[in-house]
């Protein structure tokens, strides 16, 4: 609705566009402070979104809030970020969720991007034990993960058992298809022994407490942008292996899967650079630790790689395509799914599913830890006794990723003293 200019009694939009541009601005700012602040990973990020949005400026109460946390962790893709894009939504449309989005990114992107140059200059003996140092963080930081996803997506024998054939299907399979596969075996076997799970899944009130709305068109475009692009570009990329089309597939594809928090894109970037030949090893663990020590969400590990990669046009340019690409599904899968998430959250089979998926995303997590991390950071008993302590600190003294990564940094040094 136009506001009446007072001066000429007739509509017009400057007061309204001021407005919405403030309010673009204020959503920009407000995610850059937390972009800068917010360590610890997604379920930390929710808690801080949680205190800034609801108690402090009061833009949505907890049960709206509670609702689009429930939405985006039922969907793959990085849910902190995808709840922000959410909120900048909510505030301030869709130049809102953009500012949002760039507002909590740019931070840790820009400062993995700047590890990615300096990296190759620690070449000397004090840069090589600190990059070691980076690789125990990555041992005791997915050590973690694994232990508290198993403990919270694996409470029982059924839950178990799939993870635990999730395992098994990772270690053998080797094809970079391998996690899809997995993923797929888990929700169909979750649709079979975890029909239990359907009573006790409390997934929120649908999407009408948001306080906004996508329609249906919009939800049924994103879905289909979703699909197109996840099914299009490999058959693209086969038939031109253009090096922007393979890479945008890659991280695209690892974003498309990641369910159950950052951590589970290891085994999918992995397999996606590493075993392709595009990053280094030594390189992938390196920049792993680093994306540790810094905030904001950990899927900008995307930016490292994509800097670092071999074959992409330019450094800024291969760096640019990771990150957006590994976001983008997510956000397509939340705009997608905002009309019908109440049909959903209905439906008698999806908390089955999705608890599946879960399970066999602990088995994939859990064969990553082994390799590449384990095997390429525990080379000696020191190395195991500094990854020992670090988990136990994560785990029982809930030591901050920071002081890990600095208490594995020096340990590394210490042990280039010592030989």
């Amino acid at each position: 609705m136009c506001e009446v200019n007072k001066t000429t009694g007739t509509p017009g939009r400057t007061s309204t566009s001021h407005q919405q541009w403030s309010r673009v601005l204020e959503v920009g700012w407000v995610f850059l402070k937390l972009g800068l602040t917010s360590f610890g990973g997604p379920v930390a990020h929710i808690a801080y979104f949680r205190r800034e949005f609801v108690k402090r400026l009061q833009w949505l109460d907890d049960a709206a809030f509670t609702d689009l946390v429930g939405l985006c962790q039922f969907l793959p893709g990085p849910a902190s970020s995808q709840v922000g894009f959410s909120i900048g939504l909510l505030r301030a449309s869709w130049l809102g969720a953009f500012a949002a989005w760039i507002g909590f990114t740019l931070p840790s992107a820009l400062l993995l991007v700047a590890f990615a140059i300096l990296a190759p200059r620690l070449n000397g003996a004090a840069g090589t034990a600190l990059i070691h140092g980076l690789k125990l963080v990555a041992v005791a930081v997915v050590a973690q993960a694994v232990w508290d996803m198993a403990r919270r997506l694996c409470p029982d024998r059924p839950r178990a058992l799939i993870a635990l054939i999730a395992l098994a299907m990772s270690a053998v399979l080797t094809a970079t298809s391998a996690q899809i596969l997995v993923i797929l075996c888990g929700g169909l076997l979750g649709t079979v022994v975890c029909r239990s799970v359907e009573s006790t899944a409390k997934i929120g009130t649908p999407p009408e407490s948001f306080g906004f709305r996508v329609s249906r068109r919009i939800g049924a475009v994103a879905l289909l942008l979703f699909c197109v692009l996840l099914f299009a570009v490999p058959a693209l990329a086969r038939s031109d292996p253009s090096p922007v089309l393979t890479l945008f597939d890659a991280f695209f594809r690892s974003g498309a899967l990641v369910f159950g928090g950052g951590h589970v894109m290891l085994p999918l970037l992995q397999q996606r650079t590493v075993a392709t030949g595009w990053v280094a090893p030594n390189d992938f663990l390196a920049g792993y630790g680093a994306a540790q020590a810094i905030p904001g969400p950990l899927s900008t590990f995307a930016a490292f790689l994509g800097w670092v990669a071999i074959g992409v046009p330019s450094h800024a340019f291969g760096a640019t395509i990771a990150t957006i690409a590994i976001f983008l599904p997510g956000f397509l899968l939340v705009i997608g799914a905002m009309p019908y998430w109440q049909e959903l959250r209905a439906h008698p089979s999806m908390a089955a599913a999705l608890a599946g998926v879960n399970a066999a995303v602990v088995g994939l997590l859990a064969t990553a830890l082994y390799s590449p991390v384990w095997t390429s950071a525990i080379h000696s008993s020191a190395d195991f006794a500094v990854a020992g302590i670090a988990f136990v600190l994560l785990i029982r003294w809930k030591a901050p990723p920071l002081a890990i990564v600095g208490f594995c940094a020096l340990a590394g040094l210490g042990e280039m003293f010592f030989h």
